[in-house]
Order: C-alpha cells, then structure tokens, then sequence
C-alpha cells in the first residue's frame, strides 16, 4: 500500500475521531479529583487514556491544518499553535496524574490535592510551583486555540462547519469551569469531544473523496511511437 498525503490526512482524520470518542468515554462515571481516587487503577487507566486522547488529537488538528493550510491564513495558524500548546500541556498534566502524583499520594497528601484543584481550574492552597505555569498554557491553549482554530475551519467551508462552530464555542465555554463547580467540568467536555468527532469524519470523508477524484480522473497521454 502507497503512502501518500491523502492517506495520511485520512489517518489524522481517524485520530481525530477516535480522540473525541476517548475525550467523551473517560467523563463517564468519572470519580471525584481528590487524593483517595488518584491512586486507584480505575484513575490511572482513565489518566493515560487522556493522554492518548491528547496525542490522537494533537495528530488530528495536524491533519486539519495541513488540509486547509491555504485557506486559513494568520488566525488559522495562531488558533493551531495556540491548541497545540494546549494539548501538549494537557497531556504532561494528564502524565504527572496518571504516573507521578500516586507515587507521593502518602508522603504529599496535601500537594497532590492541590496539584489536582488546579488541574481541576481551581486554586490550590499551597504552592505547586511552575505547574501553575503549565495548567496556564493548557487552559488558554484549548479555550483560546480552539476559539481561533474553530473559526478557521468554519471560515475555510471545507469540513463540516456544524462541528468547526462547535469547537470554537465548546472550547471557549470552558473557561467558566473556573467560577463553576467541579461537577460541570465533566458535561463541558462532551460538545469538544462531539466536535472532534464530526470533524475527524468529515476530514476522513474528504480525503477518501479526494482520493478516488484523483484516481478516477487522472487522463494518461500516449507516447507517441517512435521507428
């Protein structure tokens, strides 16, 4: 099988996808952030399934920009350097959760509840050190990148603008999980996870589409014969 661009935008179109489900499958049922749950084998499965959601998407909107990267100008770079950012720094949060922060669980109770209020966009009660820095840019990366980023691909017209609108608004609806309870940060995630979804299909759609265009159109010029 020849690996060509439109496979491979196809693939990012798959991760997309599968991150979006992954995003909405971990909020289920999904136990309290608190020091007794985070050294549980059901919170570190949920941990390193986040962080593959975070690389699954991160290779999702690398496909998405590579596709439109004509169309998107300043603001559809801005919006994909500002969500990588963000995804990167959510997946070393999803990382310390999943393999540090239950190694220190007894002797620094009282870190790792504050480690997990402000990954939760709270504030912590002591002192977390450059981590603030770090759920900084994963917060402003996946509200902002994604206000920017959605309006982009909506702009573009190319892949499904419904899900585009989506994770523009989704995204940004995020940053009131800050004054909200910790029970809302759950349902906020579903609609980027849905966004995700429809548009890693939609991405697939038109590639394979693109594909069989190129395939069945391609006009072959006969040589002509030489004595």
């Amino acid at each position: 099988m020849n690996i060509t661009a439109n496979r491979l935008t196809a693939a990012a179109g798959v991760c997309a996808a599968a991150a979006g489900a992954i995003f909405i499958g971990v909020q289920i049922n999904h136990p309290p952030a608190d020091v007794a749950h985070v050294v549980t084998t059901e919170m570190a499965v949920r941990e390193i399934a986040k962080a593959l959601m975070a690389v699954l998407a991160l290779a999702g909107f690398t496909g998405m920009f590579l596709r439109h990267r004509r169309e998107f100008g300043v603001l559809g770079l801005a919006g994909y350097l500002l969500l990588t950012a963000g995804y990167l720094a959510l997946f070393a949060v999803q990382c310390v959760v999943a393999f540090v922060l239950p190694t220190v669980a007894h002797s620094a109770p009282g870190y790792v509840q504050d480690f997990l209020d402000a990954a939760m966009g709270g504030s912590p009660s002591g002192d977390i050190g450059l981590m603030h820095t770090v759920f900084l840019v994963s917060g402003m990366g996946y509200s902002i990148g994604g206000l920017l980023f959605g309006i982009a691909l909506f702009r573009a017209g190319i892949l499904a603008r419904w899900a585009s609108l989506l994770l523009a608004c989704a995204t940004t609806a995020a940053l009131a999980l800050s004054v909200l309870p910790e029970s809302f940060s759950r349902p906020f995630a579903v609609p980027t996870g849905v966004a995700l979804i429809g548009l890693g299909i939609s991405l697939w759609r038109d590639q394979r589409r693109q594909a069989e265009t190129g395939a069945h159109g391609t006009v072959r010029v006969a040589k002509p014969a030489t004595r």
